[in-house]
């Protein structure tokens, strides 16, 4: 699987996002929730670095979620029977897109507590 051309590698990982919409609710979700933070930034229009900060807080939520639904998938296929250690690393994984996803809800906060009263002001409320 090494050394493939840069087109087929490209279509190994849009295969892995393909299959995380498919089989994986959380990541639906989260896309979704994605999809609801670019609309914001459309009709917010806040600053350029705003942009930035919610792109790559989405992306985080998004890979992270990813991440944590293929060790799962991992872990279940070597160990599919129930054991402490194997719901530990279940668990930590979920705190990993629990951490990201709530840093992402600050910065979608933080940027409507920024350019809220300019948009406020610009439609007469």
């Amino acid at each position: 699987m090494k050394n493939r051309p840069f087109r087929e590698r490209m279509g190994f990982a849009f295969e892995g996002i393909r299959t995380g919409w498919r089989r994986e609710a959380s990541f639906r979700t989260q896309t979704i929730l994605a999809g609801v933070a670019l609309l914001a930034l459309i009709l917010l229009r806040p600053a350029p670095i705003w942009w930035g900060l919610v792109a790559v807080t989405c992306a985080l939520v998004l890979a992270l979620e990813l991440l944590n639904s293929a060790m799962e998938a991992v872990i279940d296929l070597l160990h599919p029977d129930i054991h402490p250690s194997i719901k530990v690393a279940k668990d930590m994984l979920a705190g990993a897109v629990l951490a990201i996803s709530i840093a992402a809800v600050i910065v979608g906060f933080a940027m409507v507590i920024a350019t809220g009263p300019r948009f406020l002001a610009e439609i007469g409320l």
